[in-house]
């Protein structure tokens, strides 16, 4: 019976420890989640209406197309400095319009950036180039000593097919082709061209006439590696000043003056002698050099 009596005296004594324990731990725990949520107010930091907006509209794509970090760092930039609006590729003019209604000012009308290919060599085109085994990538190829011949063109193994998260791109016959009705000027195919021949234009019209080249190389080393690369004959410049520019062998299109209905700019367009003047647009994904 001593026995007994001893037992249930320990069993109570236990009961009591463990409920006295349960309930310091409830104790503590509701201590420390007071403690956190007093922090939290405290250190909070607090988010700008204008700018938690701003990142609410936006895709949320994170493409890194505005030049920015991502999202969060374009809505905060784009809160300070209106003039960065038209920069998310992603959201297009829609967007543009929605953060102007938010920062409460009137949305200026601006042409949607596009990328552009600046080389219009397929396979056939590029002149003495030895084949390429490697892996397929242009990272690679570009370390490859005689790859291709001409070292600015385009090397055809994908990188921006890879980089390009809308589908806007592919490589027919080694030339990478960019589909205008998917592409959103995100820049992701800009940051993957090893050879830094793809570019962000604004497309004010549809279509637009590109210069399908990159090559700064003088007009009989052009001509010893392609077919339809540009020679710097300089003649669209002398026809078409306003329209044309020449810089270090290359001619160039200045999309601030361009017009493509003025009458010296047509005959500067007959009068190449190469292929490297290209339209693009969204009617005709796939570049069609003008002849």
């Amino acid at each position: 019976m001593v026995l007994d009596f001893s037992c249930n005296i320990l069993a109570a004594f236990s009961a009591t420890t463990t409920i006295y324990a349960g309930v310091t731990l409830l104790v503590i725990g509701l201590a420390f989640t007071i403690i956190l949520n007093i922090a939290d107010a405290k250190l909070k930091v607090q988010q700008d209406p204008t700018v938690e907006a701003i990142l609410n509209a936006l895709p949320g794509a994170n493409c890194g197309g505005c030049g920015l970090a991502g999202c969060s760092a374009y809505a905060e930039a784009v809160a300070k400095d209106h003039g960065l609006m038209g920069r998310c590729g992603p959201g297009g003019e829609a967007l543009v319009k929605q953060i102007a209604a938010i920062l409460g000012i009137e949305a200026a009308a601006s042409a949607p950036l596009r990328a552009i290919v600046h080389c219009a060599a397929k396979a056939e085109d590029k002149i003495n180039t030895s084949r390429y085994l490697g892996a397929q990538s242009c990272a690679e190829a570009q370390m490859v000593a005689g790859q291709q011949d001409c070292p600015y063109g385009c090397l055809g193994q994908g990188d921006c097919v890879q980089a390009c998260e809308f589908g806007a791109i592919t490589i027919i016959d080694g030339l990478a082709k960019v589909n205008y009705a998917k592409c959103v000027g995100c820049g992701a195919c800009v940051k993957a061209c090893p050879r830094q021949i793809i570019e962000l234009i604004p497309l004010k019209e549809d279509p637009t006439l590109i210069i399908a080249c990159s090559s700064l190389d003088k007009a009989k080393e052009v001509r010893s590696y392609c077919k339809v690369g540009c020679i710097g004959c300089g003649l669209c410049a002398k026809l078409a000043p306003t329209d044309f520019q020449l810089r270090q062998n290359l001619a160039a299109v200045d999309y601030e003056k361009y017009n493509p209905h003025g009458d010296t700019f047509g005959k500067a367009l007959g009068k190449c002698p190469r292929a490297a003047m290209v339209w693009i647009g969204t009617k005709e994904y796939i570049q069609t050099p003008v002849m």
